[in-house]
């Protein structure tokens, strides 16, 4: 892989890091109910964690001379973490998280693998501090949907 790939791998993660911290803002204002408290809460705290990887991303972005995307570059793919139907449908955002995370897990494992084979430590090192995150989000939100299945 080139270093063309681990470009297009962390602009990639940047866009997808923004167009989480946008969904999981939304669902965190719109979903009602008791039920609901624990997963806005939990949305709510990692609003900052995810916006904080998008600055990481775009800082080494900055580092090896190229730029993060900026709005006229967003196309957005989440489309099982848009807000539902039913404010009070706590499930598909649960599912709609795991969904998101699962995507972030595999663009992080393919860019650790992208930098290792392009000699690129700084950038694998990066990728595998923000993956460890993205696996205990996805595994707090497996816990809320056990849960929410029992």
């Amino acid at each position: 892989m080139t270093n063309e790939e681990i470009t297009r791998l962390l602009q990639k993660a940047y866009g997808d890091e923004i167009e989480t911290v946008m969904n999981y803002l939304t669902n965190s204002v719109v979903l009602d109910g008791v039920s609901a408290e624990e997963v806005k809460e939990s949305l709510a705290t990692d609003i900052q964690e995810e916006l904080n990887h998008a600055e990481m991303l775009g800082q080494r972005l900055k580092q090896i001379d190229e730029r993060p995307p900026a709005s006229y570059d967003f196309e957005a793919h989440q489309e099982s973490l848009q807000p539902p139907e039913k404010s009070t449908d706590v499930l598909s955002v649960i599912d709609g998280v795991i969904d998101a995370e699962e995507d972030a897990i595999e663009t992080y494992r393919s860019l650790i693998n992208a930098a290792r084979d392009a000699d690129d430590p700084v950038t694998e090192d990066l990728a595998v501090t923000i993956l460890s995150d993205e696996e205990a989000h996805r595994s707090e939100f497996r816990g809320f949907k056990r849960e929410y299945e029992e």
